[in-house]
This record gives structure tokens, sequence and C-alpha cells, in this order.
């Protein structure tokens, strides 16, 4: 004989459906904040890339340190022509070594350029090293609150799974219309949507987490929030990275100046060599000396570029100093927002909408409420605790960017 309630056959079997869909996750390797730190200073692809401008900019101060090479110089006259000139004869060959002499301190004006971009390289560096950092934090917390947001989505799946049991018991005493349970079946499959969703963007930020360190596979799996300890105090702004950084462009801006204005002086070149006379058997020194007239070219453009350039680089360096005091207040704005925020909500709204679902429910069991106040309860609880996590991961990426805004050395020298 057929079950007089065919819904309840499909409410019982809710549950194992439900179950069946939560697939086994990935297996994942757990790791600290200061694990995934250490990782990424040691093999991200940013950093490999930014210790190779290092090296050539290195590579190019060497050069810039040496001399001009000496030249070597063969010349044949009197041949080849006519009558005693027709052969080698009365041919005269002569052999000189010339040595070009900068003047006006071009190499030492050079070496500085090249020092100052050398600095600038390491600075880079160490920038590039301090942001890379705050990535890691970043995506650290977002990939914690990912872990959390989905533990929080099952046991929203239990809980609802519960109250489906509850809403059957009660349709089958007949003091709950089938419509109820119904309902209860519904919020059950809205719960393994809202797990499956979490699954994908819990994936998704492990990727990315992964992905600053090069790893290509990995499935990192955050252990524990991301607390560090905080700066204390405000920093010189002056100090901070990205104002050194701007600083020492300038001094790069002001040494190109320097560089450019000393190619406007002629160099000397001096030649010292031995003529030979075939037609004698005779020898002969030749010395000789010459230098360009700086009438129309002398380097004028490039060193109203550099001028101009200078110009630039200075005004980046204000830029530079009004940012680093402005993001660093604006990270003391937002991590004290968050720890505010995140205080009331754990202090505040979370006790008192467990309170309410605790007391929705044993109303629903006793008949007193309907199933809609506790789902009204359920979802005021989910939203405060799905807030919590938020707020957590907004105070973490806040302390990262605290951390970044008042950096005044890279991790990486």
């Amino acid at each position: 004989m057929p079950s007089p309630f065919p819904w309840r056959r499909a409410l019982l079997g809710a549950a194992a459906i439900a179950m069946a869909a939560f697939a086994s996750a990935a297996s994942a390797e757990p790791v600290t904040l200061a694990e995934a730190l250490a990782r990424a200073g040691k093999s991200s692809p940013t950093l490999a890339a930014a210790r190779a401008d290092v090296a050539a900019a290195e590579g190019r101060a060497v050069q810039a340190g040496l001399r001009p090479n000496p030249e070597l110089g063969l010349e044949v006259e009197n041949f080849a022509g006519t009558g005693p000139f027709s052969g080698l004869g009365e041919a005269e060959n002569t052999v000189t070594v010339g040595q070009r002499f900068e003047l006006g301190g071009k190499r030492s004006a050079r070496q500085r350029a090249a020092q100052a971009e050398v600095d600038v390289a390491r600075l880079r560096l160490q920038v590039a090293g301090a942001d890379l950092l705050q990535q890691v934090r970043n995506a650290y917390a977002e990939a914690y609150a990912d872990a959390r947001r989905l533990d929080l989505a099952r046991e929203q799946f239990l809980r609802a799974e519960n109250l489906q049991k509850v809403a059957v018991e009660l349709v089958d005493a007949g003091r709950e219309p089938p419509l109820r349970a119904m309902r209860a079946r519904t919020a059950t499959f809205e719960a393994v949507g809202r797990v499956r969703a979490a699954e994908a963007k819990y994936l998704q930020s492990q990727r990315a987490l992964a992905a600053l360190w090069g790893g290509a596979d990995d499935l990192p799996e955050p252990t524990g929030a991301a607390d560090e300890a905080l700066p204390e105090g405000i920093a010189d702004p002056t100090t901070t990275l990205d104002v050194r950084l701007a600083e020492a462009e300038v001094t790069v801006s002001i040494a190109v100046v320097g560089r450019e204005r000393s190619l406007a002086q002629p160099d000397v070149t001096v030649t010292v060599g031995a003529r030979q006379f075939r037609g004698t058997d005779d020898t002969a020194l030749v010395v000789g000396a010459s230098m360009p007239i700086g009438i129309f070219d002398r380097n004028q453009g490039n060193v109203a570029a550099a001028n101009a350039e200078r110009t630039g680089a200075e005004a980046r360096r204000n830029a530079a100093l009004a940012g680093a005091i402005r993001r660093t207040r604006d990270a003391q704005a937002a991590l004290r927002t968050a720890e505010s925020r995140l205080n009331f909500l754990k202090t505040r709204a979370e006790p008192e909408a467990v309170e309410a679902v605790r007391i929705a429910r044993e109303g629903f069991s006793a008949g007193r409420f309907t199933l809609l106040d506790v789902l009204d309860a359920e979802e005021a609880l989910n939203t405060v605790q799905s807030d919590i996590i938020t707020a957590e991961q907004e105070r973490g990426q806040a302390a990262a960017a605290l951390i970044r805004a008042t950096q005044t050395q890279g991790s990486d020298q």
C-alpha cells in the first residue's frame, strides 16, 4: 500500500542526498602565515625578476668604471700608383697606437650614476619583497576566511538538516501542514548550494595563495588567523621604503644630470706610432692628437632631458611622502574600524542571534512558533557569523596594509 505521505520519503532522503553531494576535499598541506611568507620570499618569480634587475645594474656599474680601450692603427701610403709608386718599393707603412682620454670627469660621473642606479635597483627589490609579503598576508587572510566560511556553510547545513527532521516529526504529529516540511527541505538544499559555493571559493583562494610562491598544484590550508605583531607608534614617513626609493631615484636623476653635462666636454685622442719608408728603409716616429670641435653637438638636448627628469623625480618624491602618510593613516583607521566592528559582532550581535535561534527552535518544537520564525532566526545568525568572518578578514588585511605602509626595510636584502 502506498504511503499516505509521499513527500515524507523525499524528505527523509534529503539528508542522504545532501551528504552525498559533499565530495571529499582535495588533499591540502597545512601552512602557517610565517611558512607562507617564507615560501614566497624564497621562490617567488616576482622576486627572482627583481634580483635579476639588481644583477644587471651591478653589471652596468662595473662597465661604467672601465676606461676606453686603446686603438691599433695601420696605414700604407704611396703604393699601387704610377711610375716609381706602381709597386711597394716606395710605400710608407705607419703603425700607430691611439688612446682616448676622457675629460671633464666623464668616468667618475658615469660611475656615480651607475652606482646610484644599483642603489635604486636594490631598493626596488626590497619594495617588491614588501609588496609581495603584503599580497601573501592578504591572500592568506582571504584563504583562512574562506576556509571558515566553508566550515560555517557546513554547520548551516547540519542545522538545516536537524530542522528538517523536526519539521517532519511535527507534520507526522499533525501539528504542522506538509508544506512546512517541504519548506524545510528547500532550506536544506539551499544550504547544500552554499556549501558548494564555499568549496569553490576556498579552492580558488588556495590556488591564489600558492601562486604567490610559484606553486602550480599546491593547495595550502591556512592553519591559523593572520595575527602578527603590529608596528608601535607612527614611523617617520621619510624612512619608509616607498619614500626611500623615491629619494634614491632623485639621487639617480641628479647623477644623470652630472653625467650628461660631462659628456659636453670633448675628449682627446692621442696617437703614437712608427712610419717605415720602404725606399730608404728608414723609420720615423709619428705623434698625433685629435679632438672634436663642439660647435653643433654639445649634448645640450640630453642635458635638458636629464634636468626635466630630475624635476619629475623630485615631484614623485614629494608625492611618495604624502602617499606614505596617507596610507599609514588609512590603514590605522581601517584597523580600528575592523576591530571595533569585530568586537561588537562577537560580544553583542552573535550571542543575541544564538539565543534567538535557541528560543525559536524550542518554541517551534513546542508548537509556539512557526517554521518561518525559525528560518528567520537562523538567517539572522548566519548573517552575523558571516559578518564576523568578514570582519576578521578585513582586520587581517588592514594589519597587512599597516605593516606595508610603515615598512622601512625589505625582507630581501
